[in-house]
């Protein structure tokens, strides 16, 4: 599809379909069906959710035009939890109006409606809710995006749902921390538009400008969606975009066309772009991050096909000692993982500018992460030191929207520092706790705590099992022999929210194992070779924290994470 095809079809479907945010149409007359009129004071307007409930629509009409619309499972019978309509960007404008859809008159939510400026109202701490992870202070959060570090900062930008804590309204919202640990809410930082809702992206730092690339996502009144690549400029380090006047930037025909992440390939001298396209990767160039040429295509026969792929990354990582580098193709698959649902798998191979080369078989595949809950696996781009850091989503698509939390759901996995290793003819990419994880040890302690990081030096066949007074256990089992380490969480709580859930995950060790670092955070835990060769990460959902660890052919070491 050419670019100004598609910019009519997005123009006639703004206008039949209505579904825009701060776009200038006419409210239809059907929203007349609930309308509340906020009050002078108070900047934010509380909106009672229900889960269980259908989805209704929330308009915000001002001067006679609709600025914005989002689907939210108003309460109907009771309240769950409370979101945030933040009506500040509309207070100067005329006739300042929210029109509730789609919700019968007599529900619950129209006598719980809650207007007022505490950004933190009946904002409770959840028992499942991480200590030291990154998470929505409410809301829905997925994939993230858009990592970058500039000036000390790290920034991440993740896929968010300010309206509900399941999937939909896809919003970017912006995290930024300077230890990798401690993360401050910036807010939401690109909301949908015309050509639609914010999907996966990346960003650059461009000189003084930090450029956001990202999918823009439209349903078509024909069924599926309209993909789109656009570009947004920030020149206040990424806390607030100026989405590009040209955009779309590209366009293809293809139903699964997104999740864009540019770089600058100093080999060449141009930018690089990879980004997903139904079972394949695309690789562009580009001078300006404007124009781009289609270089060439990866994937097919190559590795597993299970499910779409998406959330790519292409780079550049060196081997032990700053010898042998190889270029690594990062491609994240739902469904299709080695344990079912979604997972991140890897290719090892060169890289000119133009073209990936896989050196491994059509038949290889490569996991970068063994256990259920690690996926859209992307890194910060710009990373000091030449590391090369990720974060990963900690859930799965199979249960994501069921997982035992109601005010918000998901974290992100801790930071992670990537190279390479050998292990016979092959070339695998090490996985280790970013160094900035040993800054966080507190005081060594007997027994596990809610947040901690447990250190076993192992001694062959070594088991852990961690439990707590209820009876619920984890256990986790390196096998010298068969060089595996297994995690079964079957018996580790609350299971029984999705039959995906109860599992036992297992991992090649490519070789021996001589120490383990473990890092459990009230809902996760984190299994490491010291040395980088085998990773895993499974939620957990104890009604009680673990705080007992038994450990055979082993010897434990129990920090605190401060």
């Amino acid at each position: 599809m050419m670019k100004k095809e598609l910019i009519a079809m997005m123009a006639l479907l703004a206008l039949t379909t209505g579904n825009i945010c701060q776009a200038q149409t006419v409210v239809p007359q059907a929203c007349e069906q609930s309308i509340i009129t906020p009050k002078a004071d108070g900047r934010f307007l509380w909106l009672p959710i229900e889960e269980s409930a259908p989805e209704g629509k929330v308009l915000v009409i001002a001067d006679g035009i609709m600025q914005m619309e989002q689907n939210v499972r108003m309460a109907r019978e009771e309240v769950d939890y409370y979101v945030m309509l933040d009506l500040q960007p509309f207070k100067d404008r005329g006739g300042l109006r929210v029109c509730v859809q789609n919700v019968p008159t007599g529900s619950i939510c129209f006598s719980k409606l809650t207007q007022n400026s505490d950004a933190d109202f009946a904002l409770r701490d959840e028992k499942f809710r991480p200590l030291y992870h990154q998470t929505p202070k409410r809301g829905w959060m997925n994939d993230p995006n858009g990592m970058f570090y500039k000036d000390g900062v790290w920034h991440l930008y993740y896929q968010y749902n300010p309206y509900g804590s399941m999937w939909g309204n896809m919003h970017w919202a912006h995290a930024s921390t300077t230890d990798l640990i401690h993360w401050k809410d910036e807010g939401v930082a690109l909301a949908p538009d015309v050509w639609g809702t914010m999907f996966s992206g990346s960003c650059v730092v461009d000189g003084g400008t930090v450029v956001a690339m990202y999918t823009a996502s439209r349903p078509t009144p024909f069924g599926g969606d309209v993909q789109a690549q656009c570009i947004a400029f920030s020149r206040d380090g990424g806390r607030t975009f100026a989405k590009y006047d040209g955009n779309p930037v590209l366009t293809a025909e293809e139903k699964d066309f997104r999740d864009p992440n540019p770089f600058w390939n100093e080999d060449i001298g141009m930018w690089n772009m990879i980004l997903a396209a139904g079972q394949e990767m695309r690789i562009y160039s580009s001078r300006d991050l404007k124009e781009w040429k289609y270089e060439s295509s990866f994937g097919k026969e190559y590795g597993n096909h299970g499910g779409v792929w998406e959330c790519p990354d292409l780079f550049k990582l060196e081997g032990k000692d700053g010898k042998g580098s190889k270029w690594v193709l990062v491609c994240n698959i739902n469904p299709g993982g080695p344990f079912g649902g979604s997972a991140t798998q890897y290719f090892v191979g060169s890289f000119d500018g133009h073209q990936f080369v896989c050196e491994s078989m059509p038949k290889v595949t490569k996991w970068m992460d063994y256990g259920k809950d690690h996926y859209a696996t992307v890194s910060f781009y710009n990373a000091p030191e030449k590391r090369r850091v990720v974060l990963a989503w900690m859930s799965n698509w199979q249960y994501a929207n069921q997982v035992p939390t109601k005010q918000f759901r998901s974290a992100n996995s801790i930071p992670r520092d990537l190279g390479l290793f050998r292990y016979g003819e092959e070339t695998y990419v090490s996985v280790v706790p970013s160094k900035e994880m040993l800054a966080a040890r507190g005081a060594k302690v007997k027994n596990p705590t809610e947040a901690c990081e447990i250190v076993v030096d192992t001694k062959g066949q070594t088991e852990i099992v961690l439990s707590n007074a209820k009876g619920e256990q984890v256990t986790m089992v390196y096998n010298a022999t068969a060089q595996t380490f297994s995690m079964d969480r079957t018996q580790s709580g609350e299971v029984g929210f999705s039959e995906a859930f109860p599992a036992t995950t297992i991992a090649p060790t490519y070789g021996q194992i001589r120490q383990l670092r473990l890092f459990i955070d009230r809902c996760s835990i984190e299994a490491f070779d010291a040395e980088g060769k085998m990773a895993m990460t499974n939620l957990v959902f104890p009604s009680e924290p673990y705080n007992t660890i038994k450990v055979k052919g082993g010897k434990a070491t129990i920090y605190e994470i401060k």
